[in-house]
């Protein structure tokens, strides 16, 4: 089971030039396709001008969903060193995008290839890289006097709170690291007979 995965935090960009042609690259954080849709489209609007948009992307914290595409260009010289960079630094939920300005010589596949795969590990390069753990949301119920022992849990697992509901019954809507799933679940067998129980969570 995979806890945990890498991406980047925030968007960057990279500059590559080889014999004239201009490699205009830029990595994005993303969590799914419409998201990368939206950028492409701003993408290709501010370099209407360019002659390619290249791009691969990597979704899922398995890394399950992968898209490479060349934009014209020989295939599998283009998409595929940039889907190459992105693997190859284990990141997913990222896109890179890469633009091409044509300076008039032509590179040959080998010569495109290193240039994509060059100008992708650029934006990469200028990209934070963050550990992202992997979460389940919880729904704690429990009666207000045990608000104290509640809270006890909370910080023992390290739990993120979504929102609270301090009604009777209360509930506190949270976030779980799976890591702690199994060791969360049992604590929470056995105090179940306390009153404190999980009414809904996607474990």
């Amino acid at each position: 089971m995979v806890f945990s995965f890498r991406t980047i935090s925030k968007t960057a960009q990279g500059l590559y030039k080889e014999k004239g042609s201009k490699f205009l690259s830029f990595a994005y954080p993303v969590s799914d396709e419409p998201s990368v849709k939206n950028i492409l489209l701003d993408l290709k609007k501010k370099y209407f001008d360019a002659q390619h948009h290249c791009y691969a992307y990597v979704l899922d914290p398995e890394a399950k969903r992968y898209k490479a595409f060349d934009d014209g260009e020989p295939n599998h010289s283009a998409g595929d060193p940039i889907l190459g960079q992105l693997k190859s630094k284990e990141l997913t939920n990222v896109l890179v995008v890469v633009v091409r300005y044509f300076g008039g010589k032509k590179l040959g596949v080998g010569g495109l290839v290193q240039a994509y795969k060059t100008a992708a590990e650029e934006a990469l390069r200028q990209a934070p890289v963050v550990e992202v753990e992997i979460t389940k949301e919880v729904i704690i119920q429990f009666g207000y006097e045990q608000t104290t022992e509640v809270m006890g849990i909370i910080k023992k697992f390290s739990l993120q709170i979504a929102h609270q509901a301090f009604e009777e019954p209360c509930r506190i809507y949270a976030h779980l690291k799976i890591r702690q799933e199994e060791a969360f679940c049992h604590h929470m067998a056995q105090i179940q007979h306390k009153g404190i129980r999980l009414v809904s969570s996607n474990l």
